[in-house]
C-alpha cells in the first residue's frame, strides 16, 4: 500500500497529497534536498537546509493571525532514506502555537517518472485554529507548493 493509501479524507489529523511528476526519482531527490533548489518553490529559508539528521533551520511566510502561525516555521531533519524518503519536523517559532508537525516526502519510482507523496501529521482535530492551519495547508500544498515544485523540476532540464 501506498504512503498516501489507506487514509481518508475524514482524519482530519493528516494531510495527504500525491502527485506523478514526469522526472527520475534523482531529481526529485534533489529538487527536495539542494538548498539552492529549495529556495526556488518553498518558502525563504529554505536554503539553509542540509541533509543531515538533527540539522535545524528556519523558513518564514505570512503570519496567519486565524490560525495563529506566527510567519516563522521551525524546521529539524528527522530522517532520510536517500531518493525515498525525507521526513522534517514543524514548530511554529512562537511557543504561544501548539504547532508541532511531522511531513514526509516519500519518492516512488513510477513510469518514466515519480510519484511523490507528502503527508503532513499531527493536527489537532480539537484545536479551530488547528483546523483552519489544516484548511489552509492543505489548499497550499495542493495550489502553490506542490506547482511550484513542478514548475523547478522544469527549469533543471
Amino acid at each position: 500500500m501506498s504512503p498516501a493509501a489507506g487514509g481518508d479524507e475524514d482524519d482530519l489529523t493528516t494531510i495527504r497529497v500525491d502527485q506523478f511528476f514526469p522526472h527520475p526519482p534523482a531529481k526529485v531527490w534533489r529538487a527536495l534536498t539542494d538548498p539552492e533548489l529549495l529556495a526556488r518553490w518553498q518558502m525563504p529559508g529554505a536554503e539553509d537546509f542540509r541533509l543531515r539528521v538533527g540539522h535545524r533551520y528556519r523558513m518564514t511566510s505570512v503570519p496567519r493571525p486565524n490560525s495563529r502561525f506566527s510567519g516563522v516555521v521551525e524546521v529539524r531533519v528527522l530522517a532520510y532514506d536517500t531518493e525515498r524518503m525525507l521526513s522534517l519536523r514543524w514548530t511554529d517559532a512562537d511557543p504561544a502555537n501548539p504547532a508541532d508537525w511531522t511531513i514526509t516526502w516519500t519518492l516512488e519510482h513510477e513510469g518514466r517518472g515519480t510519484r511523490l507523496f507528502l503527508v503532513h501529521e499531527g493536527f489537532d482535530p480539537d484545536d479551530p485554529a488547528q483546523m483552519m492551519a489544516r484548511t489552509i495547508m492543505n489548499g497550499g500544498w495542493r495550489g502553490h507548493v506542490l506547482p511550484a515544485l513542478g514548475q523547478a523540476l522544469e527549469r533543471l532540464g
